[in-house]
């Protein structure tokens, strides 16, 4: 799919109503600073749409961008940042946890891991959290780049291990800087799209 329109459509704190949606949404999860916004922009072909920044824990929002009209990318707050107050580490779990209760549109959902570092605790709470709700969650391996070719294997295989995934679960390693991935993410993207689509046909 050739993104020829992104729009920051709906931004919801944790007091806001979630929108309810008729058109595809595919989520995108994982830890602070794991490189979610520069996903979203590689994936639109956009340098700085989606706000990046060096400061983990900097998006305390769901943002829901609508892609050309026939889709949303669902960015959710990134958890495990150990500077933000408990209470509203549960305020966003909270929040995310009626997203993926409540959203009657949601049918994908990317978690990203660093692939130079161990799934953590919140990575493998996450994980869970998402087969809690029926979803089996496409994992996103982020900085490739960061490694040697050689090295990856045995990190791939560490990502799987740690988190227990499904057998067939995918693992796409993806680098923002090479680009590497994006066409293979794309290729799930169109196939949900398209499977969905169908089912509302």
């Amino acid at each position: 799919m050739k993104v020829k329109s992104i729009n920051l459509e709906t931004v919801c704190g944790i007091k806001s109503k979630l929108p309810d949606n008729h058109m595809l949404e595919i989520a995108f999860a994982g830890r602070s600073n794991v490189g979610k916004s520069s996903l979203i922009n590689s994936l639109a072909d956009r340098k700085a749409y989606a706000r990046t920044s060096g400061q983990p824990g900097k998006t305390q929002t769901i943002n829901f961008y609508n892609i050309n009209e026939m889709l949303y990318f669902v960015d959710l707050p990134g958890y495990g940042y150990a500077k933000i107050s408990k209470e509203v580490v549960a305020k966003w779990g909270k929040m995310i946890n009626n997203y993926l209760e409540s959203s009657k549109a949601l049918r994908l959902i990317f978690l990203l891991v660093d692939i130079r570092h161990t799934p953590n605790k919140n990575d493998i709470q996450m994980y869970n959290w998402c087969r809690s709700y029926g979803f089996n969650p496409i994992i996103i391996a982020t900085k490739e780049d960061k490694i040697k070719r050689s090295q990856k294997p045995k990190l791939i295989k560490d990502i799987k291990q740690t988190l227990k995934v499904e057998e067939t679960t995918p693992v796409i390693t993806f680098s923002s800087i090479t680009k590497s991935g994006k066409d293979e993410i794309w290729e799930y993207i169109d196939m949900v799209y398209g499977n969905y689509n169908d089912d509302i046909l």
